[in-house]
């Protein structure tokens, strides 16, 4: 048998999605993998319901079906401020996994070096390595999550292609206030880089916490590739419905890998999901307010146990400070969780460079009941663990 890739040759398992199907094992809560126990909004499901019984079961075009592309455009300018064209700036994607390949292989090439910000979303080293890159990275440090400018600076001086950010971020809930995202950005020009965003949870914000576009700062507009999805403002996250936004001579680049990768999103759910995206403010605010009552409801629960833990600004997930249970391996912590204490978490070690063992990661967006059910079982913690 000839040998396999020596790039994937490292690679485990997804640790989330792992912790899934342990959580399954066991009947635990999962807050683990981020996604709703709450149904999507009816709007959706009813045009949804309707678009089965209507044309659009074949191909649509490969970077995404007109009316959508469009209704996308809208909603992007209504947001950011940023003028978007539908034909030459947007690239609709199997998620936003499948938005962050295709910005990766499109921008660099083998041996280029790409900074990833640490802690960070697990998929962001493996697609740095899938693409013959190498990861510089660069820590956010607890437990506010900031990072130090001259550190940074000293990353951009070993010349990468580009740099990820993700904002809101998964894990921490950091949100990165405009200076911060300025200094990115003057870093960005002065090196020559691209900046390539994760903004899936722009909307899941806490106040005072405001989201800004890079896109959107002087000098990013053609340097910046936005990728983002549908999957967590609008609670369809099977639906896999992603996009990149970028200047039209990145995007016509993004547009050929995506149509090798998987030739095109689900043409049916595109055609339901118009509708989500011709919400009104009103949607955006109600789903401000939902997180916010959940991040509220979680917080007060971890207070009442005696768990300490990070207070995030954005997104839905926590970081819960493990370090008083004396583990030696957070992997070993989060599967004896699920099994003893019947809750599914992520162990922090697969956000973390640095390997940090301290932290693991909770979410909340679940119904209250079964966030409360989390809560009763985690308040016998220090008992079971």
């Amino acid at each position: 048998m000839p040998e396999l890739s020596a790039r994937t040759s490292a690679f485990t398992d997804s640790v989330i999605r792992r912790m899934t199907r342990i959580s399954n094992k066991y009947g635990a809560v999962n807050l683990s993998q981020g996604f709703p126990d709450f149904d999507p909004p009816k709007e959706i499901l009813d045009r949804l319901a309707e678009v089965s019984r209507e044309d659009f079961h074949q191909y649509s075009t490969t970077w995404g079906a007109q009316n959508f592309r469009e209704a996308l455009a809208s909603k992007i300018t209504r947001f950011s401020g940023v003028d978007v064209d539908p034909d030459s700036e947007l690239v609709v994607t199997c998620g936003s996994t499948e938005a962050m390949m295709a910005a990766m292989m499109s921008v660099t090439n083998p041996g280029d070096k790409v900074i990833v910000f640490s802690p960070f979303y697990e998929n962001y080293g493996a697609d740095t390595i899938l693409s013959g890159a190498e990861p510089i990275y660069v820590p956010l440090v607890p437990p506010d999550f900031c990072f130090d400018a001259n550190v940074l600076e000293d990353a951009f001086r070993q010349k990468p292609k580009a740099i990820i950010v993700c904002n809101p971020s998964n894990p921490c809930g950091k949100v990165f206030t405009r200076a911060e995202l300025e200094v990115i950005a003057g870093l960005a020009q002065k090196y020559d880089a691209f900046v390539i965003t994760d903004e899936v949870y722009e909307h899941i914000l806490y106040k005072p916490s405001e989201h800004v576009y890079m896109a959107s700062l002087p000098g990013m507009r053609g340097r910046t590739i936005t990728c983002n999805s549908l999957s967590k403002t609008y609670s369809i996250t099977g639906w896999r419905l992603g996009y990149t936004q970028a200047c039209p001579e990145v995007t016509d680049r993004i547009k050929k890998v995506h149509d090798f990768l998987t030739v095109g999103a689900a043409a049916p759910l595109q055609e339901a999901a118009v509708t989500g995206l011709r919400f009104g403010d009103g949607y955006y605010a109600d789903l401000q307010a939902k997180y916010t009552h959940k991040r509220d409801l979680f917080l007060r629960g971890l207070d009442e146990i005696g768990l300490n833990h990070t207070v995030p600004q954005g997104a839905y997930y926590i970081m819960i400070d493990i370090s008083e249970f004396g583990y030696d391996s957070d992997l070993q912590f989060a599967e004896t969780l699920a099994e003893r204490v019947g809750v599914g978490c992520v162990p922090g070690s697969s956000f973390f460079r640095e390997r940090e063992m301290r932290y693991v990661r909770l979410h909340f967006a679940k119904k209250d009941e079964t966030l409360n059910e989390a809560l009763t079982r985690l308040a016998d913690v220090r008992k079971k663990m």
